[in-house]
């Protein structure tokens, strides 16, 4: 049986407390992740995880250590991936640390599976893999309104229909901290005098909707969305699902029904439960 040790990053980029938001942001921006294992600046040891949505969630916050998931799950390298993936469908996290006598070691994400989900040529559907209720956004929805349902229903994306109910797009967390701005005076108005700063500039739509005094009242979903999302059918087995998120670095993707209307969202956590032999659990 394939264990961890097989797919895992070794010695994976990290944060490290003491350390600020900033901090993090800039990691994650300039090594393109979407979140980062933390650990104690003195030993080494594992303390923690960060990601866009923990950030998204907390943004007034500054230091990391409020910011940051403490006590988080994680395996060792002998660990089976039949048990990574149940860890990962089970409890919705999207990196699991790799630990060898509390230091780190490595990191596995869900796109480290995804192959092997592919390789199983699995019958089940991507009508199937659908675990969690869809929420969606209209196109003219102001951001100030989405971002706070996004927050509140937890969710990293939302499909965007028109008003008559036809999906036209999707929103993620991550077109959120796409660097859409192009506007230096917008940041100075901020008080970032130094445009340079790659974190903030790929921030400043997140900062602009995620708090009361930058909220920006013009801006849309349809400003921000990607437009004519790929997608999939009800009946695409979840092993061509696999193969579309692994080759587009999808972390979810909708998925329609047999008149094109959209039925629902389907994450790459859920797929995993395939690897665990207990799909139908």
């Amino acid at each position: 049986m394939k264990t961890v040790s097989e797919i895992m990053t070794l010695a994976p980029i990290v944060a490290e407390v003491p350390g600020t938001r900033n901090d993090a942001i800039n990691i994650m921006v300039r090594n393109d992740l979407t979140g980062l294992p933390v650990i104690r600046g003195s030993d080494g040891k594992l303390v923690g995880v960060v990601s866009r949505r923990d950030l998204f969630r907390k943004f007034e916050e500054d230091q990391l250590s409020l910011i940051m998931k403490k006590n988080p799950i994680y395996v060792d390298s002998k660990t089976p991936v039949s048990k990574a993936a149940e860890i990962f469908f089970k409890e919705r996290i999207h990196r699991l640390p790799v630990t060898e006598d509390g230091k780190l070691v490595g990191i596995i994400t869900p796109t480290d599976l995804m192959d092997s989900v592919r390789a199983l040529n699995s019958k089940i559907t991507a009508e199937e893999a659908i675990h969690t209720t869809c929420v969606t956004a209209w196109e003219s929805d102001p951001l100030s309104y989405t971002i706070p349902a996004m927050r509140v229903s937890d969710v990293p994306a939302v499909p965007v229909l028109d008003e008559n109910g036809k999906l036209v797009g999707i929103l993620t967390d991550r077109d959120l901290f796409s660097d859409q701005s192009g506007d230096p005076e917008a940041m100075k108005a901020l008080g970032i005098e130094d445009t340079s700063l790659a974190g903030y500039r790929n921030v400043l739509p997140l900062f602009y909707t995620a708090t009361d005094k930058y909220l920006d009242q013009k801006k849309a979903v349809s400003d921000f969305m990607v437009r004519n999302p790929m997608t999939v059918y009800k009946k695409t087995s979840i092993s061509e699902v696999a193969r579309i998120m692994k080759a587009n670095d999808f972390g979810q993707i909708p998925v329609r029904g047999s008149k094109d209307e959209l039925i629902g969202m389907v994450y790459d956590v859920d797929i995993l439960m395939a690897l665990t032999g207990n799909f139908n659990e």
